[in-house]
């Protein structure tokens, strides 16, 4: 793409509240997507929602996140935890031995965005659903 066209389609993407993402910033796809792809699926957005409020042992995690199994949440509270997300506690005070998992300030930075994602979603969620409707019914 042109280096003009370039330039219309992030001045068409982007709105008067995020000015200071520039250009480049934008199209540099390799240095986000690594990133993105550790932070941005569904359970690790949830499980660090659900350790903003305080920290959890492992059981209350998986009670509070209805869907998840038991390999899904292990494997991603480990992913969280080696990207210093997540600190992980063995609470040896416990009988028996526990687990308890803590956000990081590295997580806790993350707050605000997924409270936006959030927020975003209850707003825009039955508008998705009318669409995902329309399109199945446009495609029978």
């Amino acid at each position: 793409m042109p280096a003009a066209s370039e330039g219309m389609l992030i001045k068409a993407c982007s709105s008067q509240s995020h000015k200071a993402v520039t250009a480049e910033a934008l199209l540099d796809v390799e240095r986000a997507r690594p990133v993105l792809e550790q932070i941005a699926n569904k359970w690790s957005i949830l499980i660090l929602t659900v350790l903003c409020s305080r920290p959890s042992r492992f059981n209350e995690i998986m009670r509070r996140l209805d869907g998840i199994t038991h390999k899904a949440l292990a494997d991603a509270l480990k992913r969280l935890e080696r990207n210093g997300l997540v600190r992980r506690e063995v609470l040896t005070t416990t009988t028996p031995v526990g687990v308890e998992y803590t956000i990081t300030s590295l997580g806790r930075s993350l707050q605000q965005p997924f409270e936006a994602l959030y927020a975003w979603a209850m707003n825009y969620g039955p508008e998705l659903e009318r669409a995902q409707e329309k399109y199945d019914r446009d495609r029978d």
